[in-house]
């Protein structure tokens, strides 16, 4: 029997059996070869949003215009239950390696552009097992996995190319932040000669890349994009796009969002021009939930971005390929976790997943190209030693121990008021309190998670802090250095730049 959990109703009462067994690789890494064209390895394009809830895409909300993504969807899978982390450091991390922040170190915040860490350097990325599948690999957009030494940056860490900043956030004209400059073209400065918004950059940039990309090998394109992250920064004809929406904050974001669907796009043209897109791949989701206070939504999940309510962990996602062998448009409603992305890529590029024997992700190849059921039945959201927090799904249900996070309300989109941003702020104080307290959800019928079951099933919860506990002894001490004054831009030519840490 291949069960690592189930849920089995026996005599009309629930009991949640745990089977325990010693498991091949090939069990827990099924995979089958790509599905290409003329036998060609599919190129694959990753694009990962910044801080876009579930309610800030057009296929959930009508307000939003993004007529582009909404194509993709319309004849691709949606996937409506894609999780990542709550934050954006950790689920980058977790997509690139297969692996749970919490064995990272990565598990507490982000990475802060003063301190001497980033993502260890003894894991393998993503872009290095596809160069060695003969893949071409560019990165654009945010990295935030480190720069403090050479050996953290994109082009040491498998990417043959980078066109992007290595910070959290900057403005988006100027490409600055908190006193430094930040724009990078592989490992030179790069200071465009005309100022552009720089969703609009990273997407002209990709669309190059695909336009120079020598074939036939195949092309791996990793696009981080700024959007929809903090500040608020948008050309006037993007915004213009949501005169419907009141709220200026609001309709500020809308337009962001908009910017991001012209960049995916500008991708599209570039494509179908090259003749690549009948062999191409595209994967779509977002690092995190949104943050209420950065105009986003998530409505009608509660909490958002850094909790570990499904506000803050379930993102809008989908995929999108000729390749598939679905009948589109899919709704697909199984499991998906952003370490998934990682086997599964190389199972789609004809790699062999089974290898990779220390990585939490599943591959769901053939959930997402012939429509199969999930091969996962349980993940971690988080678990933070230093908070005490931590949180387990399994099957249907989700059990949250310790504070789930500050933001544990349930958030309509911003109205007209101009009070809007107060109240949000007096909301967000007045639910900065102890959650010392266990929480048990059914989250597939109960999705907003309004009612707590852990009084109803204390045999459910006690079944699930026994496997949370398993895991928690695999957690490995947060890396929370010191700030490094020497890594201010003052002492690098007014650049965020490497060289400051072993």
């Amino acid at each position: 029997m291949r069960l690592i959990s189930g849920v089995w109703h026996l005599r009309g009462w629930f009991r949640l059996i745990v089977v325990v067994a010693t498991l091949s690789a090939g069990d827990l890494h099924r995979w089958n070869p790509p599905m290409s064209v003329n036998g060609q390895k599919p190129n694959i394009i990753l694009i990962m949003a910044d801080d876009v809830g579930w309610n800030d895409v057009g296929w959930h909300n009508r307000d939003i215009a993004t007529p582009n993504l909404n194509a993709l969807v319309e004849s691709g899978v949606e996937l409506r239950s894609s999780y990542v982390t709550s934050l954006c450091s950790p689920s980058r991390a977790a997509l690139l390696t297969g692996i749970y922040p919490f064995k990272l170190g990565l598990q507490h915040g982000v990475l802060k552009a003063t301190k001497p860490h980033g993502l260890p350097l003894n894991v393998t990325l993503l872009p290095e097992r596809l160069r060695r599948l003969g893949y071409a690999t560019h990165m654009i957009g945010k990295w935030h996995l480190g720069f403090c030494n050479w050996a953290y940056t994109p082009t040491y860490r498998g990417f043959d190319t980078f066109f992007g900043f290595y910070t959290g956030q900057q403005d988006y004209f100027r490409h600055t932040t908190d006193g430094g400059y930040d724009f990078r073209y592989n490992k030179k400065v790069f200071r465009p000669k005309t100022k552009r918004y720089s969703t609009t950059t990273f997407g002209k940039h990709a669309a190059d890349v695909i336009y120079n990309h020598k074939r036939p090998g195949p092309l791996f394109i990793y696009l981080a994009l700024q959007a929809a992250h903090a500040p608020l920064q948008v050309p006037q004809k993007f915004e213009d796009l949501h005169r419907n929406i009141t709220n200026q904050r609001r309709r500020k974001f809308a337009g962001m969002v908009a910017a991001a669907d012209e960049a995916v796009g500008e991708i599209m043209t570039a494509l179908r021009k090259s003749n690549m897109h009948k062999n191409t791949l595209i994967v779509f989701l977002s690092d995190n939930g949104a943050t209420p206070l950065g105009a986003g939504n998530n409505w009608p999940l509660r909490g958002g971005k850094s909790t570990l309510w499904e506000g803050g962990t379930r993102v809008p996602s989908f995929i999108w390929g000729k390749m598939l062998k679905v009948r589109t448009p899919m709704i697909h409603r199984g499991m998906i976790h952003v370490v998934d992305w990682y086997p599964t890529v190389i199972a789609a590029a004809g790699g062999k997943p089974e290898a990779e024997r220390d990585i939490d992700g599943i591959v769901q190849w053939d959930m997402l190209r012939l429509g199969l059921p999930s091969n996962r039945t349980q993940f971690v959201y988080n678990i933070n030693r230093i908070t005490g927090s931590a949180a387990l799904r399994m099957g249907k249900f989700k059990l949250i121990e310790g504070n789930p996070g500050f933001n544990s309300d349930w958030i309509p989109p911003a109205s007209e008021k101009d009070d809007d941003l107060k109240l949000l702020k007096q909301n967000f104080r007045f639910h900065r309190r102890s959650f010392n307290q266990t929480l048990l959800y059914n989250v597939e019928d109960d999705e907003i998670e309004s009612n707590d079951l852990s009084h109803t099933y204390p045999d459910v919860v006690a079944r699930m802090r026994q496997i949370l506990e398993a895991y928690r002894r695999q957690e490995v001490e947060p890396f929370n250095p010191k700030k490094v004054r020497k890594a201010l831009p003052k002492f690098w030519d007014g650049t965020w730049s490497p060289g400051w840490c072993r």
